[in-house]
């Protein structure tokens, strides 16, 4: 059941907080719910929330809890976090971490972003972190909220850096087509992009709706081809709209 681990926990890379109402106004505080599948089975939930701490100042936060077998395996919630502000329509995260909420460490990450020095510190996965980075490099939950208000301003994005475990990484991203879904918050239009780190077997897409603040209603992770596993949205909540679209499976 190490599998399922890596699955529920690579899920928050997927899903992460992905909202904005329009480039000028980017994101939105949001709480979204979906459903995991791994491997066509059941596996869990996923909730992602994102928060407004202040002026330009955000917290995201994922939370992705195992169902019936797969608990044997991941008996606790699974976290990760992002503090993040925005500053002239640029996501510059502050702080990441990862918690699978057990007393092993072995799984944990907590990174430290120190722009004036130029350098991200803290450990992953009991491995020490010290990296330079550059304007732009982005952690595994904000490069999410990056790729969707560059969509939201019309801009085409084709890579990210981010900060991967111990390393900064180069991550593509393809836009792969459009396509209509049927969901429990209605029927949507979709575009699709494929996002995948060179040289990687893995691949991940994620279906946008453009028309309910770039939201992704769905996502999967591919290996060599093969899906591994799938979320699609369950339940969308919106602070402070007034009318919000939630509907559950």
């Amino acid at each position: 059941m190490i599998t399922a681990r890596t699955a529920l926990v690579a899920l928050a890379l997927l899903a992460s907080g992905l909202a904005t109402a329009a480039h000028e106004d980017c994101p939105q505080p949001f709480r979204i719910t979906y459903a995991v599948e791994w491997r066509g089975i059941s596996a869990g939930t996923s909730v992602l929330e994102l928060t407004r701490r202040g002026p330009g100042e955000y917290t995201y936060q994922s939370s992705n809890t195992a169902r019936g077998l797969f608990r044997l395996a991941l008996p606790d919630t699974i976290t990760q976090k992002s503090q993040f502000s925005m500053k002239d329509g640029v996501v510059v995260p502050a702080t990441y971490v990862a918690d699978d909420g057990s007393s092993d460490t072995r799984r944990d990450v907590s990174l430290t972003f120190d722009w004036e020095a130029g350098r991200v510190t803290g450990t992953a996965e009991q491995r020490p972190v010290d990296q330079p980075i550059e304007p732009g490099v982005q952690d595994a939950l904000s490069v999410q909220v990056a790729l969707m208000c560059a969509l939201a301003r019309g801009e085409t994005p084709e890579s990210f850096q981010l900060i991967d475990k111990d390393e900064v990484k180069e991550y593509q991203y393809t836009r792969e087509g459009e396509e209509t879904l049927k969901t429990p918050v209605g029927h949507l239009k979709t575009v699709i992009y494929k996002s995948q780190k060179t040289g990687s077997s893995r691949a991940t897409r994620l279906w946008i709706a453009p028309d309910i603040g770039f939201l992704p209603v769905r996502a999967e992770q591919t290996r060599r081809g093969k899906r591994e596993f799938l979320l699609q949205i369950r339940s969308l909540e919106r602070q402070g709209s007034g009318a919000t679209p939630t509907a559950h499976r």
